[in-house]
Formats: structure tokens, C-alpha cells, sequence
């Protein structure tokens, strides 16, 4: 069950894209996100579309992980859609449905900001899927060092941030496993209404809140056994040093992205 949940899953490999350092890979991801929703037309998405696959490709990692990791926001992209072409007026009158209308630039903005969202997924997908949590802890630590000086305790958030998303799969799978006990009992989760199936998931929160207290609990034992302290004074195994790989995969970022602004794609 596991391996159907994407989001917080690492993937070894050795691409371009694996070899990046982690503080790189934040940065082009923050920056590739500033130049995602600063594009105004088609064309341009479409090119950062181009992109998003260009890098996934480079990453070699299956394509069947990205449409894993999509499945828990399809709910919402449809939503979105719905409400944008029912409620966003303009244009030509595509259909008329009693008193409401779809109108093409509802259906236009709608189409547009769920490609934006279907991008914004695959490159956050491409970092946490060629990253190590631990990676990305150091990574985001770096990031939020200049915190320090106003008494914030970075690397304990950053490891904080990292722990959350490594149990995400855990917790997914632990959820699943006490549906399936609760179905071998006859408890049924598929059939009535919404609300009454909603009612049937709660006798697995307590448990389910139980079994996290449980490994936060063992997993808290582990890190003080291994002798981790707060605010203790850490060093790494492993040094991440910034390549010409990394400077160049930067450069083309914040190249595009200035391209972007002056030509206001």
C-alpha cells in the first residue's frame, strides 16, 4: 500500500536531477514557482509545461508515480474547475444550464489554473522524489540559518518539517491497514450517503491517533539513544558542496525567470 503514496516516497537514482544539491533544488523550485505563477498566457504555460516533463524525464523516475501523486488532489481540481467555469463570467456563452452559463473565459481561467496546479505538482514531486528527507532537512535548515538570530531554532523545524513528511506514506499505509481490519469485522465504508460513511471513519481516528503517539513516542526514544540534543552543535557525515552542475542549473532559472518578467509572458 505504500508504494501507492507518493508524497514523501525518495527514489535512488543517479540523473542530473538526483545529483543536484538540495539546497539547489529548493531554490529552483522556489524559483521556477515564482516564474509559474507569474505567467499570464497559454504559450508560456504550455513551454513551462514543456519544462516540468523535460525535467522528469531527465530525473528517469516512471511516470506512474506522478499520476499516484495526483490522485489525492483530483477531488480538488475538479472542484476548482467546476467553480470557476460556473461562476467566472466573460466571453462567448459556451452553454446555458437553466440560470447558470459556462462562458469562455470561465472555462479559460478554470483550464489555466489547473494546469498551473498540475505543474506545481510535478516539480514539487521532482524534489521530494529525488531527495532524501534527512537531505532535505539540511537543505531547508540552510535556508532558515538567518532565523537563528532572532531566537528561532531552524534546525529543529527543519528536522521537524522532514520527520512530518517522512511519516505521511506510514500513516497512509497504518490508516489503510485498520480500514481492512475494520472491513473483515463488517463495517462498511463504500455504500450510503456521504455523511453516514463519514460517521463509519471514526472509530479508526482513535486508533489511528494512538498508533502516531506511539511512533512519535518510540521515535523521540530513538533520536535521544542516539544522543540528539536541542540546540546542540551538529556536524554531517557528508558535506553538500555546490557544483558547476548546480550553478548552471541555477543560471538557467533565474534566466528564464528573468526573461519572464521583461518580456511579461
Amino acid at each position: 500500500m505504500s508504494r501507492s503514496i507518493t508524497l514523501g516516497q525518495y527514489l535512488p537514482g543517479n540523473s542530473l536531477v538526483h545529483r543536484l544539491s538540495p539546497r539547489v533544488k529548493i531554490a529552483v523550485l522556489i524559483i521556477l514557482l515564482i516564474l509559474l505563477f507569474s505567467l499570464q498566457n497559454f504559450i508560456a504555460l504550455a513551454v513551462m509545461f514543456a519544462l516540468a516533463l523535460m525535467l522528469l524525464a531527465a530525473s528517469r523516475i516512471p511516470f506512474r508515480y506522478f499520476i499516484k501523486g495526483l490522485r489525492p488532489i483530483l477531488f480538488i481540481v475538479l472542484f476548482a474547475l467546476i467553480i470557476y467555469v460556473f461562476f467566472t463570467k466573460g466571453g462567448i456563452v459556451l452553454l446555458r444550464i437553466g440560470s447558470f452559463t459556462i462562458e469562455s473565459a470561465g472555462l479559460r481561467q478554470g483550464l489555466f489554473v489547473i494546469a498551473r496546479l498540475l505543474v506545481l505538482i510535478i516539480l514539487s514531486l521532482l524534489v521530494t522524489l529525488t531527495t532524501t528527507p534527512l537531505s532535505l532537512t539540511h537543505g531547508m535548515g540552510y535556508y532558515l540559518k538567518p532565523l537563528n538570530k532572532v531566537g528561532l531554532p531552524t534546525e529543529e523545524i527543519a528536522m521537524v518539517m522532514a520527520i512530518a513528511l517522512r511519516f505521511i506514506p506510514t500513516l497512509m499505509e497504518e490508516s489503510q491497514r485498520l480500514m481492512r481490519a475494520q472491513v473483515s469485522r463488517g463495517a462498511d465504508f463504500e455504500t450510503g450517503s456521504i455523511f453516514r460513511r463519514a460517521r463509519n471513519l471514526i472509530p479508526l481516528i482513535v486508533p489511528l491517533f494512538i498508533s502516531a503517539f506511539r511512533r512519535a513516542d518510540d521515535l523521540a526514544l530513538a533520536m535521544e539513544a542516539r544522543g540528539y540534543r536541542l540546540g546542540a552543535k551538529r556536524t554531517r557525515l557528508h558535506e553538500d558542496k555546490i557544483t558547476i552542475l548546480d550553478w548552471s542549473a541555477l543560471a538557467l532559472v533565474i534566466g528564464l525567470l528573468a526573461f519572464a518578467l521583461y518580456f511579461k509572458l
